[in-house]
């Protein structure tokens, strides 16, 4: 993989390895003097860059075990392919992102989450995880060990980790359906009835008076209409970017499906794109939600000019020290953007101004410009100490992450 996902990134690694067993990534790790792990390169910056070895788990072996409520799996495996196993077994994960072809470790390593307000970050479902530390050891961390709330939310900078243990519920379907053209003022008025009308929702908007909601309850619980708010049931396939065609979304229209087939928004069968963007997202504590909703309304004149759309969800708190919902139930505003870096990053700072009043937090994975990233999170010195102690030789450290911590 010489790019990320999106092409905004060129990896400078001096070698790419993949390894093929847990002992030769054992014996990577430990000749590397420095080392990072990347996996389905859907991360916007340079999070996963090394100028030494770029390690890649896409030929480890796979890993597939079901225990009493969990399951676990290879850190590599991607979710689509993860998903489609947990069904066949009858069983699921509570929550998915709008895209199941990243990775688990990618996914739970940046906090990545779906949309509910009851359904936490994919982080939240691990219960124990197997990590290659520096001097190339195999360890194990589980739920209630010491550590283990800052090992999950790690950003691949305290070893590798090879495979995850994740809680597990039983399979369910899921109806999805689009309201279209819902007022805004509709939609900042009755915030909290729009995001409790589903068991997962998602609100785009383009910042010009008007969003296009998207509705996903279990088929086991009753369903729901938000014509109220004077929004249009959609009679047609919707894509969240305006303007693209609908075929590779997953099912709308209220036709009931496997939760892995309509919690995404995109299909697992082909690879997203409205071609290279950029994306950014920033998480602030659930009870402001209109009041961020009205303060980045305004920065609409500027957000239009580099932005594709934009993306409104809840997510339940965790207690994982980085996580961005670390001890607080949170609306994330999500921003996908023209690949234009410099116009986005003059205007993501717009953005963070008005969203300061309420301590915004942003996605590790994606693009944002604040500089004191660790004033946003209690535990941000436990952690530089935890990443001390498992990386005591700097292995997994890279120039982004250290500007965190000293910046």
């Amino acid at each position: 993989m010489s790019t990320n996902w999106a092409g905004n990134v060129t990896f400078s690694a001096a070698r790419t390895a993949h390894p093929t067993s847990v002992g030769e990534l054992q014996d990577a790790v430990r000749t590397a003097e420095s080392a990072r792990v990347v996996g389905a390169g859907h991360s916007f910056s340079t999070i996963a860059d090394t100028d030494g070895t770029l390690i890649s788990l896409d030929r480890m072996p796979e890993v597939f075990e079901v225990r009493d409520g969990s399951v676990r799996v290879g850190a590599g495996t991607r979710l689509a392919r993860l998903a489609e196993r947990l069904h066949a077994a009858g069983l699921a994960l509570p929550a998915m992102p709008s895209l199941p072809h990243i990775t688990i470790i990618g996914a739970c390593a940046t906090a990545t989450h779906g949309s509910g307000n009851d359904i936490p970050s994919l982080a939240s479902l691990v219960r124990s995880l197997d990590l290659v530390a520096a001097d190339g050891s195999l360890r194990t961390l589980s739920r209630g060990d010491a550590g283990f709330d800052g090992a999950v939310v790690a950003f691949g900078s305290l070893g590798v980790v090879v495979a995850v243990e994740l809680d597990v519920v039983p399979s369910f379907d899921v109806e999805q359906r689009v309201y279209q053209d819902m007022p805004f003022d509709a939609l900042v008025e009755n915030v909290d009835a729009v995001f409790a009308s589903a068991y997962s929702v998602s609100a785009f908007t383009t910042w010009q008076g008007v969003a296009h909601v998207f509705a996903k309850h279990r088929t086991t619980d009753p369903g729901h209409d938000l014509a109220w708010t004077g929004a249009t049931p959609a009679t047609g396939p919707v894509h969240p970017v305006p303007g693209q065609p609908a075929l590779h979304c997953t099912t709308q229209l209220g036709v009931p499906g496997p939760w892995h087939e309509r919690l995404p928004h995109f299909r697992a069968d082909f690879t997203p794109s409205v071609g290279r963007e950029l994306q950014s997202e920033y998480f602030v504590a659930r009870e402001h939600a209109a009041d961020a909703l009205r303060a980045l309304d305004a920065l609409s004149a500027e957000l239009r000019p580099v932005l594709l759309t934009s993306e409104v969800r809840t997510i339940a708190a965790d207690t994982q020290w980085l996580s961005p919902v670390h001890d607080r139930p949170s609306v994330a505003f999500h921003f996908t953007w023209q690949p234009d870096d410099a116009a986005v990053r003059a205007v993501l700072r717009e953005v963070e101004a008005a969203l300061s009043p309420w301590r915004p937090r942003p996605h590790w994975g994606k693009v944002f410009e604040l500089a004191d990233p660790g004033e946003r999170y209690p535990h941000w010195a436990r952690f530089a100490e935890l990443r001390a102690e498992l990386d005591p030789t700097r292995t997994f450290r890279n120039p982004l992450i250290d500007g965190w911590f000293t910046g």
